[in-house]
């Protein structure tokens, strides 16, 4: 299965404002070397929302240049605009991305024919993978499990789909609506070893821009059938997962990362820096896990 096990939703370095390209590079090969399955460049981690149109092409570009096939890359490609959406999908596929990440419209709350309009619009412009993103506490709109069935009936590249409602039942609904092989990724660290105890294939992580190793090795043990090792260390990163939601992400995972020594914790407004009670207690939880 292309897109299974441990996507890190990829944080996006800046210094002065601007894309810090080397340190990217190095964060990536990190990434690589400690084992992730996957890469998801331009995600709500990767704070593509304050991106320029050239710096999340640009994003994609060194993601794709760096993993160089190592691992599959799946392009954060998705907008509240169904012609903007299929621009960057477009680009993506161009780019050489093995799939592109597609959000739900955003502000505009379209009904459930709206959104299977605009994904179907999108899956003819491409002949790309492509996996739609829902995670309604950010967009306002659901894609519920009928539309997302119909979806991936319609149209095979269609192939996946981001999970971050946390209802399990909903993921249930889509696991057993959905094709055999279509691939259901959690959006959420803190579901995804129940997920993929109900027929999940992985997890886009969030917890994995600073643990890369141990997410991966949760996946790795869950998928070798050691469900034992698998709870052992979805309860050992718990706290992290916790930790990394103390403030609006990507807010502590680029603070962690920071206090780490892998890039600067520079953020673009909205985003502002950690306050000083939630950036004490992620000290704690990055001592207690033995990462500082």
């Amino acid at each position: 299965m292309l897109f299974s096990g441990a996507l890190t939703a990829l944080v996006t370095p800046f210094r002065n404002n601007s894309l810090d390209e080397a340190t990217y590079r190095a964060f990536i090969e990190h990434q690589i070397n400690a084992g992730i399955h996957g890469l998801v460049p331009c995600g709500t981690t990767g704070e593509s929302a304050t991106l320029s149109h050239e710096e999340h092409e640009r994003v994609i570009e060194i993601c794709i240049d760096q993993a160089k096939g190592r691992v599959p890359v799946l392009a954060g490609a998705g907008s509240n605009n169904t012609t903007e959406a299929i621009r960057l999908a477009r680009f993506a596929q161009k780019a050489g991305a093995d799939g592109a990440l597609l959000i739900t419209p955003y502000y505009n709350k379209p009904t459930q024919e709206g959104l299977y309009q605009h994904y179907k619009a999108i899956a003819q412009a491409v002949d790309l993978p492509l996996v739609p993103y829902n995670v309604p506490g950010r967009t306002g709109c659901n894609l519920l499990p009928a539309t997302l069935a119909r979806l991936a009936h319609d149209f095979s590249n269609i192939v996946g789909v981001k999970e971050a409602t946390g209802d399990m039942s909903q993921a249930s609904r889509i696991l057993e609506s959905c094709p055999e092989g279509f691939c259901v990724l959690s959006g959420d660290d803190f579901t995804a070893l129940p997920l993929m105890a109900l027929g999940g294939k992985g997890v886009i992580s969030v917890t994995s821009n600073v643990v890369p190793d141990r997410v991966a090795a949760m996946c790795n043990a869950f998928a070798t059938g050691d469900l034992p090792a698998a709870a052992r260390l979805h309860h050992e990163i718990f706290p992290l997962h916790e930790a990394m939601f103390l403030e609006s992400n990507p807010i502590p995972a680029k603070t962690a990362l920071a206090l780490m020594g892998r890039m600067e914790a520079e953020l673009r407004l909205p985003l502002c820096p950690m306050s000083d009670n939630a950036k004490h207690r992620l000290i704690e939880v990055l001592r207690q896990q033995k990462l500082l």
